[in-house]
Protein backbone atom coordinates (compact mmCIF):
# COMPACT_ATOMS: atom_id res chain seq x y z
CA UNK A 1 0.00 0.00 0.00
CA UNK A 2 1.22 3.08 -0.96
CA UNK A 3 1.75 6.35 1.34
CA UNK A 4 -0.24 9.96 0.52
CA UNK A 5 1.73 12.74 2.03
CA UNK A 6 -0.08 15.44 3.10
CA UNK A 7 0.66 18.76 4.09
CA UNK A 8 -1.42 19.56 7.37
CA UNK A 9 -1.60 22.60 9.17
CA UNK A 10 -2.13 22.81 13.01
CA UNK A 11 -5.51 24.91 13.37
CA UNK A 12 -6.99 27.47 16.87
CA UNK A 13 -10.59 28.14 15.30
CA UNK A 14 -13.34 25.94 15.79
CA UNK A 15 -17.61 25.98 15.14
CA UNK A 16 -19.33 26.76 12.17
CA UNK A 17 -17.74 29.55 11.18
CA UNK A 18 -14.81 28.44 11.15
CA UNK A 19 -15.14 25.55 9.45
CA UNK A 20 -17.12 27.76 6.62
CA UNK A 21 -13.97 29.34 6.13
CA UNK A 22 -12.10 26.35 5.95
CA UNK A 23 -13.77 24.87 2.78
CA UNK A 24 -14.12 28.25 1.46
CA UNK A 25 -10.57 28.17 1.37
CA UNK A 26 -10.54 24.79 -0.60
CA UNK A 27 -9.39 22.81 2.52
CA UNK A 28 -11.10 20.45 5.16
CA UNK A 29 -11.15 20.15 8.99
CA UNK A 30 -9.92 17.37 10.43
CA UNK A 31 -8.95 15.60 13.61
CA UNK A 32 -6.03 13.71 14.32
CA UNK A 33 -5.96 11.21 17.60
CA UNK A 34 -4.58 8.10 19.05
CA UNK A 35 -1.87 6.48 21.26
CA UNK A 36 -3.01 8.40 23.99
CA UNK A 37 -2.23 11.85 22.54
CA UNK A 38 -4.52 14.71 22.74
CA UNK A 39 -6.28 15.27 19.40
CA UNK A 40 -4.49 17.19 17.28
CA UNK A 41 -6.79 19.55 15.01
CA UNK A 42 -6.01 20.35 11.61
CA UNK A 43 -7.06 21.32 8.25
CA UNK A 44 -5.77 19.17 5.26
CA UNK A 45 -5.89 20.41 1.08
CA UNK A 46 -9.16 19.18 -0.22
CA UNK A 47 -8.15 18.21 -3.26
CA UNK A 48 -5.11 15.77 -2.40
CA UNK A 49 -7.62 14.48 0.23
CA UNK A 50 -10.36 13.16 -1.61
CA UNK A 51 -8.05 11.94 -4.02
CA UNK A 52 -6.44 10.23 -1.40
CA UNK A 53 -10.05 9.13 0.11
CA UNK A 54 -10.47 6.88 -3.04
CA UNK A 55 -8.39 4.12 -2.06
CA UNK A 56 -9.98 2.64 0.86
CA UNK A 57 -8.06 2.75 3.89
CA UNK A 58 -5.23 4.54 2.49
CA UNK A 59 -2.44 4.95 4.67
CA UNK A 60 -1.92 8.83 5.08
CA UNK A 61 1.73 10.43 5.41
CA UNK A 62 0.59 14.26 7.54
CA UNK A 63 3.58 16.51 7.84
CA UNK A 64 2.04 18.33 10.88
CA UNK A 65 4.75 21.44 11.54
CA UNK A 66 7.71 19.75 10.41
CA UNK A 67 6.83 16.31 12.22
CA UNK A 68 5.65 13.43 10.11
CA UNK A 69 2.88 11.30 11.37
CA UNK A 70 1.16 8.21 9.86
CA UNK A 71 -2.52 7.96 10.30
CA UNK A 72 -5.74 6.22 8.27
CA UNK A 73 -9.09 7.64 7.98
CA UNK A 74 -11.79 6.38 10.86
CA UNK A 75 -14.88 8.74 9.85
CA UNK A 76 -15.40 10.87 7.18
CA UNK A 77 -18.34 13.02 6.96
CA UNK A 78 -19.17 14.28 3.44
CA UNK A 79 -22.17 16.89 2.41
CA UNK A 80 -25.27 15.10 1.74
CA UNK A 81 -26.09 17.21 -1.18
CA UNK A 82 -23.02 18.47 -2.89
CA UNK A 83 -20.56 15.58 -2.04
CA UNK A 84 -17.55 17.13 -0.24
CA UNK A 85 -15.83 16.18 2.33
CA UNK A 86 -17.17 17.87 5.77
CA UNK A 87 -14.62 16.62 8.06
CA UNK A 88 -12.20 14.04 8.28
CA UNK A 89 -11.48 12.02 11.84
CA UNK A 90 -8.02 10.30 11.26
CA UNK A 91 -6.12 7.30 13.52
CA UNK A 92 -2.83 7.48 14.23
CA UNK A 93 -0.76 4.62 13.72
CA UNK A 94 2.83 3.28 13.65
CA UNK A 95 5.04 0.99 11.68
CA UNK A 96 4.33 -2.72 12.68
CA UNK A 97 1.44 -1.59 14.67
CA UNK A 98 -1.81 -3.99 13.74
CA UNK A 99 -5.09 -2.29 13.26
CA UNK A 100 -8.54 -3.18 12.90
CA UNK A 101 -10.03 -2.23 9.51
CA UNK A 102 -12.96 -2.93 7.29
CA UNK A 103 -12.03 -4.30 3.74
CA UNK A 104 -14.14 -4.98 0.77
CA UNK A 105 -15.34 -8.14 -0.92
CA UNK A 106 -14.88 -8.26 -4.21
CA UNK A 107 -16.17 -11.09 -6.38
CA UNK A 108 -14.96 -13.18 -9.85
CA UNK A 109 -16.23 -15.71 -11.71
CA UNK A 110 -19.52 -16.80 -12.92
CA UNK A 111 -22.40 -18.90 -10.85
CA UNK A 112 -23.43 -21.96 -12.21
CA UNK A 113 -25.72 -21.38 -15.62
CA UNK A 114 -29.29 -20.98 -14.22
CA UNK A 115 -32.05 -18.68 -12.61
CA UNK A 116 -29.21 -17.91 -9.67
CA UNK A 117 -28.91 -14.48 -7.80
CA UNK A 118 -26.16 -13.73 -5.77
CA UNK A 119 -26.81 -12.36 -2.47
CA UNK A 120 -24.05 -10.15 -0.44
CA UNK A 121 -25.08 -10.55 2.95
CA UNK A 122 -21.61 -8.57 3.94
CA UNK A 123 -20.23 -6.51 1.74
CA UNK A 124 -16.98 -5.68 3.98
CA UNK A 125 -15.03 -8.30 6.40
CA UNK A 126 -13.43 -6.99 9.16
CA UNK A 127 -9.71 -7.63 9.54
CA UNK A 128 -6.70 -7.18 11.58
CA UNK A 129 -3.56 -6.14 9.39
CA UNK A 130 -0.24 -4.12 9.45
CA UNK A 131 -0.78 -0.32 9.44
CA UNK A 132 1.83 -0.31 6.53
CA UNK A 133 0.38 -3.28 5.11
CA UNK A 134 -3.63 -3.04 4.56
CA UNK A 135 -5.04 -4.59 1.49
CA UNK A 136 -7.66 -2.36 -0.17
CA UNK A 137 -9.70 -5.21 -1.07
CA UNK A 138 -10.64 -9.01 -0.73
CA UNK A 139 -11.67 -11.17 -3.94
CA UNK A 140 -13.28 -14.65 -3.86
CA UNK A 141 -14.32 -16.97 -6.47
CA UNK A 142 -18.16 -17.75 -7.18
CA UNK A 143 -17.55 -19.69 -10.31
CA UNK A 144 -20.36 -22.33 -10.86
CA UNK A 145 -21.61 -22.37 -7.23
CA UNK A 146 -25.44 -22.88 -7.27
CA UNK A 147 -28.84 -22.11 -5.09
CA UNK A 148 -27.70 -23.08 -1.69
CA UNK A 149 -24.27 -22.65 -2.16
CA UNK A 150 -22.60 -20.25 0.63
CA UNK A 151 -19.29 -18.90 1.80
CA UNK A 152 -18.46 -17.77 5.04
CA UNK A 153 -15.92 -15.29 6.19
CA UNK A 154 -13.66 -18.21 6.90
CA UNK A 155 -13.39 -19.61 3.29
CA UNK A 156 -12.65 -15.98 2.09
CA UNK A 157 -8.18 -16.12 1.17
CA UNK A 158 -6.89 -13.06 2.79
CA UNK A 159 -3.55 -11.45 1.71
CA UNK A 160 -0.14 -12.50 4.17
CA UNK A 161 -0.47 -10.79 7.77
CA UNK A 162 -3.66 -9.81 7.77
CA UNK A 163 -5.98 -12.22 9.76
CA UNK A 164 -10.03 -12.29 10.46
CA UNK A 165 -11.26 -10.30 12.97
CA UNK A 166 -15.14 -11.10 11.71
CA UNK A 167 -16.80 -14.60 13.21
CA UNK A 168 -15.50 -16.88 11.17
CA UNK A 169 -18.90 -19.00 10.68
CA UNK A 170 -20.51 -15.68 9.35
CA UNK A 171 -22.15 -15.86 5.83
CA UNK A 172 -20.62 -13.13 3.72
CA UNK A 173 -21.83 -14.24 0.24
CA UNK A 174 -24.97 -17.03 -1.11
CA UNK A 175 -26.50 -18.31 -3.77
CA UNK A 176 -30.37 -17.72 -4.32
CA UNK A 177 -32.62 -19.65 -6.56
CA UNK A 178 -34.40 -16.90 -9.08
CA UNK A 179 -38.24 -16.99 -7.94
CA UNK A 180 -40.51 -16.99 -10.93
CA UNK A 181 -43.66 -14.40 -10.18
CA UNK A 182 -46.73 -15.25 -10.05
CA UNK A 183 -49.42 -14.13 -12.15
CA UNK A 184 -51.62 -11.41 -10.15
CA UNK A 185 -55.29 -11.99 -9.98
CA UNK A 186 -55.96 -8.50 -11.85
CA UNK A 187 -53.52 -10.05 -14.90
CA UNK A 188 -55.35 -13.50 -15.10
CA UNK A 189 -58.89 -11.51 -15.51
CA UNK A 190 -57.69 -9.41 -18.01
CA UNK A 191 -56.24 -12.21 -20.16
CA UNK A 192 -59.52 -14.07 -19.80
CA UNK A 193 -61.57 -10.97 -20.60
CA UNK A 194 -59.03 -10.89 -23.51
CA UNK A 195 -59.92 -14.11 -24.75
CA UNK A 196 -63.82 -14.05 -24.28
Amino acid sequence: MAEVKLAAETRTEFGKGAARRIRRASKVPAVVYGHGADPVHITLPGHELTLALRTPNVLLSLDIEGKTQLAIPKAVQRDAIKGFLDHVDLLLVKRGEKVNVEVYVHTEGDLAPGAYLLEHVLSTLNVEAEATHIPESVTVSIEGLEAGASILAKDIPLPKGTTLATDEDAVVLQVLAAQAEEPSEDAAEGDAAAEA
